[in-house]
């Protein structure tokens, strides 16, 4: 009996490689539905044992010798394997850069508006770029720009650090911030009773 090909992918993406009638090997090393070690056992004595119980077997390590094979259900299998990719997926994209935009000459309310943004940004995790513009004449001021940043900066000293600090460009005066983990756990956590 010839050895099968080794393929470390299946055509759906996943690492186990053969299922039931598929190994082609005479022996393998057999783990139960429940984790435990039985040995190695001949193909065929395992094929039957996954049917007696009504699972599938699942080559795990097909380049093992002998191959490591699972009685498992391999569609579970298959469907928490997916759960879990779609959910690692979302944690990594939920780390984002936020930008703020402001001017020199905004007003109270606006700027309050805006600083309760980058808090919130803060608070969730995300890293917050601000930038801010000069218009016209307000180049002729790029002081009152510097003043403006470093009172964002006086207000979310709290929640944010610096990550790169005021820098001129252009016509332009960029920050950004990164969330200060340790008053993110203390917005997270209950206040004791």
């Amino acid at each position: 009996m010839a050895l099968h090909q080794t393929n470390p992918r299946d055509p759906r993406g996943g690492f186990p490689t053969r299922t039931n009638q598929r190994i082609r090997v005479p022996e393998v090393f057999l783990i139960g539905p429940g984790g435990e070690q039985i040995g190695v056992v001949a193909t065929y004595e395992a094929q039957s044992q996954a049917r007696a119980a009504g699972l599938d077997l699942v080559e795990i390590s097909p380049t093992a010798r002998p191959p490591v094979c699972r009685i498992m259900d391999y569609g579970r299998f298959l469907y928490d394997k997916s759960k879990k990719e779609k959910q690692n997926r979302r944690n990594a994209s939920a780390a984002r850069v936020k930008e703020i935009q402001l001017h020199p000459s905004v007003g109270d309310h606006d700027y309050d508006v805006k600083l309760r943004h980058m808090k919130e940004f803060l608070e969730e995790g995300h890293r917050v770029k601000v930038s801010l513009f000069f218009r016209g004449r307000e180049n002729a001021h790029k002081e009152l720009g510097f003043e403006l940043m470093n009172r964002v900066l006086a207000d979310v000293r709290e929640l944010g650090t610096v990550e790169q600090a005021p820098k001129l460009m252009g016509k332009n005066i960029l920050m950004v911030l990164m969330p200060n983990l340790k008053a993110r756990k203390a917005v997270k956590a209950p206040p004791p009773a």
